[in-house]
């Protein structure tokens, strides 16, 4: 503070409040003021004016908007296994691998090529367990997943997703957020962010973490980065409060708890009004939404409500977090309309260099301990009408190689990072049940048909919940911003859908 001339001081106060919206608001020659003006309704309907009437949307930006396309699903379940599972094990069988289990790898598949850890020649690598073919439908699924495979018919398996990134973080961002450096909104943001949410007492987007950490690119993978913040995903806990900060602080009452928000609201739209920052009406929404949700939350959160037939199916337990918890706390969450859905499991970097990550240790563990929920799941949602409006996603971030890591002589089994091809599946949301799409070669080492890139599976997603995603996009640093990336190429897989 200057005591000497406190006029100094409050000039200096406002000039460093001075934003270049003002700027240009006051610009004589009113270009810019017409400029903002045109920058603001781009921001706020982003997807060429298709959304439901701007003021609305101002008062609640999670209001549910007309889709721009026809929509096949109307939420998304996506369940992401971090650290990428091995499909030579689940899902992409070959018999040809199975027969040079062990043999040197062939020379053409390892020159000018760059892996992970991989050195020297190593050994192909057949896989460790069983397949057999399920359903009328004849899917292979590996013995790893006795549950899943009873429901093969509702599985459409894509086995040629491709992507450009072999490390952990990269490739998720990639996958996540269409960009594999820090800074893009996530798949999840981008959906709320176009269709808003059903329900308006809890976040459009919700995330759950389980396996004991989390996954190598944390928390930005349910960022919302340069959309507006009220689309992030908001991560839930399997402890203490579901969500941090939902309750009042002690000694404080519900009563006034509203009264010092209503205080808080007049003080953010008086700012709200004089510098016209749009993350002061964000800042005000999620407080009015953090109030909504101190209901309810704990009431859709507590797994306890649930049938004691019900959680045994799942194999969940109220007393302690798990990914069955969160498979059923997923369920509820989209009944009660929530717009996108996230679980990350951590644990799937089969890389066999101890016990802790190889083939026959840490692999089983996570099948048992994902194949009861997520089979539970799939016939919950089926037995309540939900499955077809409802897009389940399963999947990592790349694939496994065909040979064995071997890194440092380590006699455990496990696979290096391969992004070549890899395989994810979905279920319901209007895709082709009992579907396998895209093949690999006989070693199921690169894509030899219906290749489909990681921006090909994201512009799907977008499409099949009535968002096209060559129009949504959002203005940020001169460029009309989209999930998919600049480019034009990235293509609906309409091959996918029923």
């Amino acid at each position: 503070m200057n005591f000497l001339n406190p006029a100094i001081e409050l000039y200096q106060r406002q000039a460093q409040a001075l934003t270049r919206r003002h700027f240009l608001r006051n610009c004589q020659l009113g270009l810019g003021a017409v400029a903002l003006s045109q920058l603001m309704e781009d921001s706020a309907l982003a997807d060429s004016g298709k959304g439901p009437d701007a003021n609305r949307q101002a008062e609640n930006p999670l209001v549910p908007k007309p889709p721009m396309v026809a929509p096949r699903a109307k939420n998304v379940i996506y369940l992401h296994m971090a650290g990428s599972p091995p499909q030579h094990e689940l899902f992409d069988y070959k018999p040809t691998l199975v027969k040079h289990h062990l043999q040197p790898c062939p020379e053409e598949l390892l020159k000018g090529k760059t892996f992970a850890f991989i050195k020297g020649t190593p050994k192909l690598l057949g896989p460790t367990v069983k397949f057999a073919q399920h359903g009328e439908s004849r899917q292979w699924i590996s013995e790893m997943l006795p549950n899943i495979a009873k429901h093969a018919d509702d599985l459409c398996i894509v086995k040629s997703l491709h992507t450009d990134q072999f490390n952990h973080a990269p490739a998720q961002l990639l996958l996540h957020t269409g960009n594999q450096q820090f800074g893009g909104s996530s798949m999840g943001a981008w959906v709320t962010y176009g269709l808003g949410s059903e329900n308006q007492n809890l976040p459009g987007y919700m995330v759950m973490v389980s396996g004991g950490a989390m996954p190598s690119a944390g928390k930005s993978l349910w960022g919302s980065s340069f959309l507006p913040s009220v689309y992030q995903g908001v991560q839930c806990r399997s402890s203490g409060d579901p969500i941090l900060f939902v309750s009042n602080p002690d000694g404080m009452s519900r009563g006034i708890r509203r009264k010092s928000l209503d205080a808080l609201n007049r003080l953010n739209q008086r700012e709200l009004e004089q510098f016209q920052d749009p993350e002061t009406l964000t800042r005000i929404n999620q407080y009015e939404l953090a109030f909504r949700m101190q209901t309810a939350v704990p009431e859709v959160m507590d797994i306890s409500r649930e049938s004691k037939k019900t959680l045994e199916s799942y194999g969940a337990d109220p007393a302690k977090g798990s990914f069955a918890n969160n498979c059923l706390l997923a369920r509820r969450l989209v009944e009660q309309g929530v717009r996108f859905v996230q679980l990350f499991d951590w644990g799937w970097d089969i890389h066999g260099t101890a016990k802790f990550d190889d083939l026959e240790t840490q692999f089983p563990k996570k099948c048992k301990e994902t194949d009861q929920p997520i089979a539970a799941l799939l016939s919950d949602l089926k037995e309540r009408g939900m499955l077809e409006d409802t897009l389940v996603i399963w999947g990592g971030e790349f694939g496994r190689t065909p040979m064995n890591e071997g890194r440092n002589g380590s006699k455990f089994l496990g696979r290096d990072h391969h992004p070549d091809c890899f395989t994810m599946w979905m279920a319901g949301g209007g895709v082709k049940g009992g579907f396998s799409f895209g093949e690999t070669d006989e070693l199921g080492y690169k894509v030899v048909e219906d290749d489909v890139p990681v921006r090909d599976f994201q512009a799907t997603v977008l499409h099949a919940l009535g968002l096209d995603p060559h129009k949504l996009h959002f203005p940020f640093q001169g460029l009309n911003q989209r999930l998919i990336g600049p480019a034009n190429s990235p293509k609906v897989r309409e091959e996918l859908f029923a």
